[in-house]
C-alpha cells in the first residue's frame, strides 16, 4: 500500500482532535464537572464495551486518583438481557459509545437514569439514542473514522473523562496539562517503535503490561495489535504478570512494557528488568530500566495525561507494522466499525 491508510491519517489527526474537543465541548464539560461536585455521589459505574471500555477502565482509574470516588463497571447485559433494575440514586453513570447506537449501552443508560442516576454519555455521534437517553450528553468530536480500529475517538473519550473530573475537583493542574496535551501528541506520533518488529518475526504472542493507568492503556494496545496485525496480544498488569502468565515467558518472547511517569513506573521498569533477565525481548517507554530496552516516548509533565501519548505512539506502530505483515490495517478479518450488541 503506497498511500496513506484511513488509520494512519486518523492517528495523524488525534492532536487537532483533541483541541476540537477541548474548544468545543469546553462548556458541557466544565457544567457536568459542576454538576457532578454538587452531587457528590457515593461512587460512579462506567457503561461501555471494546476500546471504549478500556477508556472507561483509564477514568477508573482518573476518578478514583483524582475525586476518591469508587468506579464499578456494569455489564450492559445486566439491563438488556436479564432486565435487572439497579438502585444508583446518589450515584453518576458515565457511558460511553462511540457509535451510540449499541442497544445494550443505551439500555443501561436509560435503566442508570431510572434508577437514579445523573447519566453522563461520552459519544462521537451527538444525535444518537444514547446521546438522547443522557443528562449531559458530552460530543467529543473526534470526527470520522473510516479505520475499523477506533483511535482518535478512544483518545477522545479518554480526554474528556479527564476533562470533566478535572472540573469536577477543580483541578487546574490538570487543566492545564490538557491544554498542553495536543503538542505532546504530535511528537508522540513520531515515536518510531519499528524496533519491535524484528522480536515479533518468529513468535505468535506479545505481551503488553501496565500498572494504574497504563494497564488501561495496555488492554487497549492489545486490541488493537489483535485487530489490525492478526496476532495475539494480551494485556496484563506488570504486578499479575509474575504470576500464572509468567509460564509462558521464554527466550525471545516479545513484552512491551508502558510505562508512564507516575507513583507505578518504578514497578512497571522493575518488571521489564525481571522478565528481560528470563531473556524475553522487552522493550519499554521508561528511562528506568537496566536490561530491557528502552523506546522513545513522549512525557506529558502530568501523571494523568502522561498514558496517553503512549497509546499515540502504539496506534502508529501497529499501523506501520500490519502493512509490514501486507495487511489492511483499515480492514480487519471479520470486524465491522459499529457493533450494535444487545
Amino acid at each position: 500500500m503506497t498511500d496513506l491508510t484511513h488509520m494512519r491519517r486518523e492517528v495523524e489527526e488525534i492532536p487537532d482532535a483533541v483541541t476540537r474537543l477541548l474548544d468545543g465541548s469546553g462548556k458541557i464539560l466544565a457544567d457536568a464537572g459542576a454538576d457532578i461536585r454538587r452531587r457528590n455521589p457515593h461512587f460512579v459505574i462506567t457503561v461501555a464495551r471494546g476500546s471504549s471500555d478500556h477508556a472507561a477502565s483509564f477514568l477508573k482509574y482518573a476518578i478514583e486518583l483524582t475525586a476518591g470516588i469508587p468506579v464499578a463497571s456494569v455489564g450492559p447485559s445486566i439491563a438488556s438481557i436479564y432486565g435487572a433494575k439497579l438502585r444508583l440514586a446518589g450515584t453518576v453513570c458515565l457511558s460511553i459509545s462511540q457509535s451510540g447506537k449499541s442497544p445494550d449501552i443505551v439500555a443501561m443508560s436509560k435503566q442508570a437514569k431510572a434508577g437514579g442516576a445523573l447519566t453522563v454519555a461520552l459519544t462521537n455521534t451527538p444525535d444518537s439514542p444514547l446521546a438522547r437517553s443522557a443528562d449531559y450528553p458530552i460530543d467529543i468530536l473526534a470526527g470520522l473514522e473510516r479505520s475499523v480500529a477506533a483511535t482518535k475517538s478512544f483518545v477522545n473519550s479518554a480526554v474528556a473523562g479527564l476533562a470533566l473530573m478535572a472540573h469536577c475537583t477543580e483541578d487546574v493542574g490538570l487543566l492545564a496539562a490538557l491544554s498542553n496535551l495536543p503538542e505532546q501528541l504530535r511528537a508522540a506520533v513520531g515515536c518510531d517503535w519499528m524496533e519491535i518488529a524484528e522480536a515479533l518475526e518468529d513468535e505468535q504472542s506479545l505481551f503488553i503490561l501496565g500498572r494504574g493507568p497504563s494497564y488501561a492503556i495496555a488492554s487497549e494496545a492489545a486490541l488493537k495489535f489483535k485487530e489490525t496485525c492478526g496476532m495475539h496480544a494480551e494485556a496484563y498488569s506488570a504486578a499479575e504478570v509474575m504470576h500464572g502468565p509468567l509460564a509462558l515467558v521464554g527466550p525471545g518472547f516479545p513484552v512491551l512494557a508502558l510505562a508512564a511517569r507516575d507513583a507505578s513506573e518504578a514497578s512497571v521498569a522493575e518488571t521489564a528488568d525481571a522478565l528481560a533477565a528470563k531473556g524475553a525481548a522487552v522493550f519499554a517507554t521508561t528511562q528506568r530500566t537496566g536490561q530491557a530496552r528502552k523506546l522513545p516516548h513522549v512525557a506529558t509533565g502530568h501523571p494523568l495525561t502522561d498514558p496517553l501519548p503512549l497509546i499515540v505512539s502504539f496506534y502508529a506502530f501497529v499501523e506501520a507494522f500490519a502493512r509490514y505483515r501486507g495487511l489492511n490495517p483499515d480492514e480487519p478479518r471479520n470486524l465491522r466499525k459499529v457493533t450494535e450488541t444487545r
